[in-house]
């Protein structure tokens, strides 16, 4: 108990908010980090999940072969492509170690979406005389928003929590005020570190969740619905 008070003291004073190494600054590194890997992510995984679902061949084994990248541990994977690339780009480890944990869930549930779409839908758009193209953009994709989006929810949190071993290898980020702390056993500002950590997790899960409900053609669609009916109740009422 003495050290969660001890931490949230270190939280509370101003000094360790300042400079490179104070948290703000280190925060904006760990936001940097976890934009760019989840960016990538998505610009790899959505359209590749996207035509894969659409044409329905290969989504099992390229969602096998992204698995691949859950099955390797993010540091093992950090480690060697900082070996490889070598200290001056450690920048471009961490952000490629985490791209690589980012891809299969976003991959994942872009495929399952886009396969989870009503048959009907699709066939009755073939029908009115849609394109392979039109059909993906205006009647699979927005059926397929809300598990897209829920993908890029997890991976991002996941990637926000996993953003600290960036610090392992000097690559910024909240994560080196764990190992500051640890390298001293102050663990107030050990503590202090994972507390920062779990708050952006969660900050990061509610603006998501909130830009999934801005987004969502059908949630939009349903509250268009009840706002008509309820101006049609109310122009019929006495």
């Amino acid at each position: 108990m003495d050290e969660l008070l001890d931490a949230f003291a270190w939280l509370a004073d101003r000094d360790n908010w300042r400079g490179n190494n104070g948290v703000l600054n280190l925060l904006l590194e760990h936001l940097w980090l976890t934009a760019v890997s989840v960016a990538i992510g998505c610009a790899i995984a959505i359209p590749v999940g996207l035509w894969l679902g659409h044409i329905g061949r290969g989504g099992t084994l390229a969602i096998n072969i992204s698995n691949i990248g859950r099955a390797v541990p993010v540091f093992a994977a950090l480690v060697m492509l900082f070996l490889l690339l070598g200290a001056a780009r450690r920048t471009e480890a961490t952000v490629i170690a985490l791209v690589l944990f980012a891809i299969p869930p976003i991959l994942t549930n872009t495929y399952v979406g886009m396969r989870g779409v009503d048959n009907d839908a699709v066939d009755a758009a073939r029908g009115m005389g849609m394109s392979g193209v039109q059909v993906l953009r205006r009647v699979e994709l927005p059926l397929a928003v809300p598990l897209v989006m829920n993908g890029v929810r997890l991976a991002a949190v996941q990637v926000v929590a996993t953003a600290t071993i960036a610090a392992l290898v000097a690559a910024g980020g909240l994560g080196r005020i764990i190992t500051a702390g640890f390298a001293v056993q102050d663990y107030a500002r050990m503590i202090a570190g994972a507390i920062l950590v779990a708050a952006l997790a969660l900050a990061v899960e509610g603006a998501l969740e909130l830009l999934q409900r801005r987004v969502d053609p059908l949630r939009r669609a349903r509250r268009g619905n009840v706002r008509q009916r309820a101006d049609v109740v109310a122009v019929t009422e006495p």
